[in-house]
C-alpha cells in the first residue's frame, strides 16, 4: 500500500514539478523578450520627446532603456501571474511605439 501511495505522490509531484518549470520559464521569456519590447520601445519614443540635440538624445534614451528593460524584468518575476508579465510590458511597448509612430517628424529635429 505505501507503495502505491509513493508512485501515486511521485505522479502528482511531477506533474506540479513541470507545472512550476513551465510558469518560470514563462516569466524568464516575459523578463528577456517582454523586457527588450519594451526598452525598444522606451528608447524609440524618448529618442522623439527628450528636448536635447540629436545625439544626446539618442545616447540618453539608450543608458536609459537599460533601467527600463532592468524594471521589466522585476515585474516578470513580481507579477500575479505569468500572464500579466507578459501583457503588461507588451501594452505599454505597443503604446509607445505607436505614438512613435504617430509623429515620424519629430526625428528629423536636430
Amino acid at each position: 500500500m505505501s507503495t502505491t501511495r509513493t508512485a501515486t505522490m511521485s505522479r502528482r509531484a511531477s506533474r506540479q514539478g513541470w507545472r512550476y518549470r513551465g510558469a518560470v520559464a514563462a516569466r524568464v521569456l516575459a523578463a528577456v523578450v517582454g523586457g527588450y519590447y519594451l526598452a525598444h520601445g522606451a528608447t524609440a519614443f524618448l529618442t522623439l520627446v527628450l528636448p536635447l540635440a540629436r545625439v544626446d538624445r539618442v545616447i540618453a534614451a539608450s543608458l536609459l532603456s537599460f533601467a527600463v528593460w532592468c524594471a521589466a524584468a522585476i515585474h516578470a518575476f513580481a507579477a500575479r501571474s505569468a500572464w500579466r508579465a507578459w501583457w503588461v510590458p507588451g501594452l505599454f511597448a505597443s503604446v509607445l511605439l505607436g505614438a512613435t509612430m504617430l509623429f515620424p517628424e519629430l526625428a528629423r529635429r536636430p
